[in-house]
């Protein structure tokens, strides 16, 4: 643990704060985060910090050791969410009607830029370079590929992200080895029928009969066709279906994700989906498409390098604060830097309900509890530090 590093950002806890206020009082949607580019861009211009900017938003910039040695990448994401503020009270409240943070990225961008000011500090120490990921478009898991394919990954040998987490207590800080986030896909699927007149169900093929079918049959595939060892989640969300009371329905279309840990299972799933639409359409004489859209990869956390965060957050914090936040089927797409390099990905707990900062993440009244920042702020930093200056990898 570097105390120079722990003091600077005890220093910059209250700049932290403020830079967060003001991101989340100015939310922009993905691909649109032009002011919060601005912002960071500022900042890193009084630290010296030498960047580029990604096309249309975003930046990476590389700080410099003072001693050669392998690069490591911090990534912080930076969009908001379509969804209304109901924090009414809050002195900082979203500006924006219908968008807001409502997912945290405020703060992990508050968090990297602060962690950057504490290893500016310390840079003649560090062996090696760090590079810092400034990543818009999480929220439709778009941005993380985009970054890759704009040489954000260029020469790094390891990647570390972290996210604030409502549901992990203020104060614990989670780094499993393995499974952490889902694989999270998207699933279209068209029937086609014969429509006809309510009375005449005889001279029909009704596609509404088809599409709830299907729907009240799907899950056989979790519980009889998949080990439940192995998570797999699968959810139709949407359904459209009919025109009016009294005509049967000669199309149906439903749209879902299918949530899991395993390529290998995910591969096996979505080929069983496609089957059940088209053999369930078949039964009643009707037809199905099938449309599949990958979206994130699993994140699967590196075994050396979640170990190496966990001492981290040890040395760092106590060994009290070291907590085992079970897998989500939520997706992230800090997986896609994965698939560049190895890494980890942490939960900073921010949940506490005397600050009524225990919402859903996504929800409108999700909020944080601001005193769990300087722990990510100094994770982000301390493990940078930590990889650089180390011979295990």
């Amino acid at each position: 643990m570097n105390n120079t590093i722990k003091q600077t950002i005890l220093n910059k806890e209250e700049e932290m704060i403020a830079f967060r206020r003001d991101l989340h009082m100015h939310p922009e949607l993905q691909w649109q985060e032009f002011r919060t580019t601005d912002q960071v861009a500022k900042e890193l211009d009084k630290l010296g910090i030498p960047y580029r900017r990604t096309n249309p938003t975003g930046l990476i910039a590389d700080l410099k050791g003072g001693k050669p040695g392998k690069t490591v990448a911090l990534r912080a994401d930076m969009d908001a969410l379509p969804v209304q503020e109901l924090n009414q009270d809050l002195s900082y409240k979203s500006t924006e009607n219908g968008k807001m943070h409502a997912c945290g990225h405020d703060s992990h961008t508050s968090m990297l830029l602060t962690a950057a000011k504490a290893l500016v500090e310390v840079k003649d120490e560090l062996a090696g370079t760090v590079r810092f990921i400034f990543q818009p478009s999480e929220e439709n898991a778009e941005g993380a590929k985009e970054m890759v394919a704009q040489g954000a990954m260029e020469g790094v040998d390891h990647v570390f992200g972290i996210h604030i987490w409502s549901q992990t207590p203020s104060g614990k800080i989670s780094c499993v080895v393995g499974s952490s986030f889902a694989s999270a896909d998207i699933i279209e699927i068209d029937f086609k029928g014969q429509g006809g007149h309510g009375a005449m169900p005889h001279d029909t093929i009704d596609a509404a009969i088809i599409a709830s079918s299907f729907v009240m049959n799907l899950q056989a595939i979790v519980s009889r066709e998949t080990n439940p060892l192995d998570p797999v989640v699968v959810t139709i969300g949407k359904m459209e279906v009919g025109t009016r009371f009294n005509v049967i329905a000669e199309n149906a279309h439903l749209e879902g994700t299918l949530r899991c840990f395993n390529n290998t299972t995910r591969a096996k799933v979505a080929k069983s989906i496609e089957q059940y639409a088209k053999k369930t359409a078949a039964i009643y004489g009707g037809t199905a498409e099938m449309v599949y859209k990958q979206g994130t990869q699993p994140v699967i956390n590196d075994e050396k390098s979640a170990l190496l965060v966990q001492k981290t957050i040890t040395e760092s914090f106590g060994e009290d604060a070291l907590y085992f936040e079970p897998p989500t089927t939520g997706g992230e797409d800090f997986s896609y830097f994965q698939d560049e390099a190895s890494g980890s990905f942490a939960l900073v707990g921010s949940g506490n309900s005397a600050k009524d900062t225990e919402w859903a993440h996504h929800h409108g009244r999700f909020n944080i509890d601001e005193s769990a920042m300087k722990n990510g702020a100094e994770l982000y930093a301390q493990f940078a530090y930590n990889y650089l200056n180390q011979d295990e990898f």
